[in-house]
């Protein structure tokens, strides 16, 4: 069967970014084939990590719709794993990794996003409509300056066309101090993203962590996985 194959939604910057998309690709942790990387941005810094790193680059400007997603999926994959019967049922994967665009019209149960805030908090404050990039940063140092939270964190989860909503199947949380800066927040964040989503996603592609793409209570997760402490280690 060969390995899991994986497209990396990423957008990046038009300068600089895409240090997700790297340390995916790089990562030892990952048992999987990134056959492609998708960005916004016809150059910046996830095209240069991109020929860095010897992997496909699929320049995607729009319009996103069902139509153009997957024609980019077909591209990336081959026309023999193209959807069939106008469904965007694929052998393979597609992660997003600070993708700022709606998806519409990839297989749910095999699309997953990672989000850099806990959508778990305040009843989903920090998901939905304009909860991307240094927004959700902004929105978290308000709740920490307001005495709301004390810690923030990222969560993976499989994708639906209703923005953040699809089910959540891992979450990692980092404390939080008093006076932190927006810029220290995210970098305490995207620490914790370099360290768990290649792990995560690895169990992910692996079907180790699985949804039917319908049902939520057919989500399964190993029970090692299903809460990580705060700032913490694997419960294993």
């Amino acid at each position: 069967m060969g390995k899991p194959r994986i497209i990396v939604f990423a957008s990046g910057k038009r300068s600089g970014g895409g240090s997700g998309f790297e340390n995916l690709a790089r990562s030892k942790e990952l048992d999987a084939d990134i056959v492609a990387v998708v960005s916004n941005h016809e150059r910046g810094g996830v095209h240069e990590r991109a020929a860095q790193l010897g992997i496909p680059f699929i320049y995607f400007p729009g319009p996103y719709d069902v139509e153009h997603y997957q024609e980019v999926v077909r591209k990336s994959f081959g026309a023999e794993h193209a959807p069939l019967e106008g469904e965007a049922s694929l052998m393979g994967w597609s992660a997003l990794s600070g993708w700022l665009r709606k998806v519409e019209g990839l297989d749910p149960k095999k699309t997953f996003n990672i989000h850099p805030a806990l959508l778990s908090q305040l009843d989903g404050r920090f998901a939905g409509h304009g909860m991307y990039g240094h927004h959700i940063h902004d929105a978290v140092k308000a709740a920490l300056d307001a005495g709301e939270i004390s810690e923030s964190g990222f969560s993976m989860h499989f994708v639906t066309e209703e923005m953040d909503r699809g089910p959540v199947f891992f979450e990692h949380r980092v404390p939080l101090k008093q006076g932190m800066t927006v810029e220290e927040i995210a970098h305490v964040v995207n620490k914790a993203e370099h360290e768990w989503q290649p792990k995560i996603t690895n169990l992910v592609v692996h079907r180790q962590i699985r949804w039917d793409g319908k049902n939520p209570a057919s989500l399964t997760v190993p029970e090692a996985f299903t809460s990580v402490p705060v700032g913490g280690k694997e419960s294993i």
